[in-house]
């Protein structure tokens, strides 16, 4: 590239490229994608399942019940009796069938806990039963 000097020939046009216009477009471009480009990077990537469905409802009401590692029942964080749980799932199945039980159980109860739960619920017609469980303890 010639650097143009101050002493300018009249005998013909300029046949140099002012390049400042094309450097100032180029520098107002790097610094868009310099503040964009940390934005696009913090979506965390999942392949989801392509499924049609319908739109979105609010779910009904749920009902959280946990089995201590002792096999202690829990409604809602309270501690009750087999007797009581199955007087308050009776009241839950009488007000909406579509109630879901929400059930967290730690890792060291004996599966028959969580099946006499889950058999209670579904024998009520409470048979939306979810188990809960620590995402981040997943690896």
């Amino acid at each position: 590239m010639a650097f143009a000097s101050f002493e300018q020939d009249d005998d013909g046009p300029m046949a140099e490229i002012n390049m400042i216009p094309l450097i100032d477009v180029m520098l107002v471009l790097l610094i868009i994608f310099m503040v964009t480009a940390p934005l696009l990077t913090h979506a965390v990537k999942v392949d989801l399942p392509k499924e049609s469905t319908s739109a979105n409802q609010l779910p009904p009401e749920n009902i959280q019940i946990a089995i201590g590692p002792d096999e202690q029942l829990y409604w809602a964080g309270e501690k009750v009796d087999s007797a009581t749980l199955t007087a308050r799932l009776q009241e839950a199945a009488a007000k909406d069938k579509s109630t879901e039980v929400q059930l967290r159980a730690d890792q060291g109860v004996a599966y028959r806990a969580v099946a006499h739960v889950m058999s209670e619920a579904a024998r009520l017609g409470l048979t939306r039963i979810g188990f809960v469980t620590d995402p981040s303890a997943a690896k």
